[in-house]
């Protein structure tokens, strides 16, 4: 039996995108990948890491999360100007968002059938469609 060292999957991880894993972002990154999917706003992460004593401005949590957005590891989803959660599900599926709570909830991909899409402007093509069904809650 071979024990891993608690940071080697997300060391590799990072390496894997070609981001340094500096000690701020492999605290971050563990608190993100460890617990299975989730959606997570730049505070809650902020939030989240004070409480585990890892002192980080909320500026560096911003950074860090635009920085693995970038690198494909979350995708960001904005729900409304200024407020955007990360989620660590990059498989493509969509959400439903609960305007009164704020929580977001994953709909599987084909879940969501589309009949026709317009045409990408000329010289362009589709990256991939979100869908955000917004309800009350």
């Amino acid at each position: 039996m071979t024990l891993q060292r608690p940071y080697t999957s997300i060391l590799d991880r990072l390496r894997t995108v070609g981001l340094r894993p500096t000690r701020q972002r492999l605290a971050l990154a563990k608190l993100l990948f460890d617990n299975g999917h989730r959606h997570i706003s730049a505070e809650q992460l902020h939030s989240e890491a004070l409480g585990s004593n890892i002192r980080v401005s909320l500026a560096t949590v911003y950074n860090a999360l635009h920085q693995f957005t970038d690198a494909g590891l979350l995708r960001e989803i904005v729900v409304e100007p200024g407020r955007s959660y990360f989620d660590t599900n990059i498989a493509t599926h969509h959400h439903f968002y609960f305007e009164t709570s704020g929580r977001l909830e994953d709909i599987p991909g084909d879940e969501v059938r589309w009949e026709k899409l317009p045409a990408a402007p000329v010289g362009y093509q589709i990256k991939r469609v979100d869908v955000i069904v917004r309800v009350d809650g």
